[in-house]
């Protein structure tokens, strides 16, 4: 048999018929990884709760310990007006946790050695070399000031770039530069348009002084754009999501895969749960099949499976790499999972390059361990990895607003069934 070689491919791969395949992660018993079958049925049942009392549509949820999945399961509809039935690999709307793999991919381009993080963003994106802050006064009006440092790209990673989704004491400057929201895909011009403007905008804090979520990583994803001269889609593919065989991952669906996406449901205590309308925003079902798809959103763009996002997170619980695959280096993935912040960040926890890290178990007050880090998406998907139990999790639902509490259920459920 012809050994093949793929640059930046090094997957373990088996020739069946001609065709290349990818190893998967091996499924294995909970026992064998030890976790009680019995007691994670907890989870079929809490889940199964509040799709009869609808609080969701429909759930898919992955869990790895040692690299071995040991739960992977789906709930209810993918869309229940057509009585679709979601399935383990329904495509969902991640969002946010777009912004761990533009995170990895500064991390990449800082291994290339074609950037470093402690420098201003500047140096790569002018807009930002001089920034402006809008200070608000005692009587409620503003005053706009030069802001007293250089964001670093540092800064835009841990969100302390004092960049928000909007700045409301100047709404009106921010709505007038079309900016508002986290949602890119009806854009018409290309990321590196819309965060140009962004530079010109007063933001809503100086550099280092506050944690403020934002569109710190939208500029984030604007300078892997111009540092390595590829667009974000492009960078993605070839340095994470063709190494990671992440197949179903886009910021924009493949027609072809259309009959997989899931539909975005609300759910209020007024109207209960039901179907987001069609069209662009933030509340609706977007525009990830019909569209400009020029604009590759680092901060919120991706579609993907918790296939896929598990193996993403799974490189990361490794240290950086997956099945012989290496993306980063163990020593930047330990950077990254480390708290930069202090204090400015919530009690118990700290914020790393990329996600939130936990400091101090009591204080958090949520089962887990020290050190595990994570995040999660604005249509209600949510990951983290506990490195001290070789844990991997990912639940991916697509609610918007969201009402519901169950991945905190699957939380004390999965530790409760710990048995080693």
């Amino acid at each position: 048999m012809k050994i093949v070689s793929i640059p930046h491919l090094l997957l373990i791969l088996s020739l069946t018929g001609g065709v290349l395949v990818a190893k998967e992660l091996p499924t294995v018993t909970p026992e064998e990884v030890g976790i009680s079958s019995e007691h994670l049925q907890h989870i079929d049942r809490i889940i199964n709760d509040y799709l009869e009392d609808e609080k969701f549509a429909g759930a898919v949820i992955q869990m790895t310990r040692g690299g071995k999945t040991f739960y992977h399961e789906a709930f209810g509809y993918a869309d229940i007006e057509d009585n679709r039935k979601m399935q383990k690999d329904s495509i969902f709307r991640i969002a946010s946790q777009t912004k761990a793999i533009t995170s990895v991919s500064v991390m990449i381009l800082q291994e290339q050695g074609k950037l470093h993080i402690n420098e201003p963003v500047g140096n790569y994106l002018p807009e930002f070399m001089e920034t402006t802050v809008s200070e608000k006064r005692e009587d409620g009006t503003y005053e706009i000031v030069p802001a007293k440092r250089k964001i670093t790209i540092r800064d835009l990673l841990t969100h302390t770039a004092g960049i928000g989704y909007s700045n409301s004491v100047v709404s009106e400057i921010w709505e007038e530069a079309g900016i508002g929201g986290w949602y890119f895909a009806d854009r018409e011009e290309p990321v590196r348009e819309t965060i140009r403007r962004i530079g010109s905008l007063p933001m809503s804090e100086h550099p280092g002084e506050k944690w403020v979520y934002g569109y710190a990583t939208d500029i984030l994803g604007a300078l892997v754009e111009v540092v390595s001269g590829m667009s974000l889609d492009a960078f993605f593919k070839k340095y994470i999501l063709e190494p990671l065989d992440m197949k179903d991952t886009h910021f924009y669906l493949p027609l072809d895969k259309v009959d997989r996406l899931t539909t975005v449901y609300g759910n209020t205590d007024e109207k209960g749960l039901f179907r987001a309308p069609d069209g662009a925003g933030m509340n609706t079902q977007g525009n990830y099949v019909e569209g400009p798809r020029v604009s590759f959103s680092g901060g919120a763009g991706l579609l993907s499976t918790t296939r896929d996002y598990t193996r993403f997170l799974q490189m990361l619980a490794n240290g950086g790499e997956l099945h012989g695959t290496r993306v980063l280096s163990r020593k930047s993935v330990d950077l990254m999972r480390v708290d930069h912040i202090g204090d400015l960040y919530r009690p118990g926890e700290g914020h790393g390059l990329g996600f939130r890290i936990t400091e101090n178990l009591g204080i958090h007050g949520k089962l887990g361990s020290v050190e595990e880090y994570g995040w999660g998406g604005a249509y209600h998907t949510t990951y983290w990895i506990d490195p001290a139990e070789d844990l991997v999790v990912s639940i991916m639902m697509q609610m918007r607003p969201a009402n519901s509490s169950a991945s905190e259920y699957v939380r004390v459920v999965l530790y409760g069934a710990f048995i080693d």
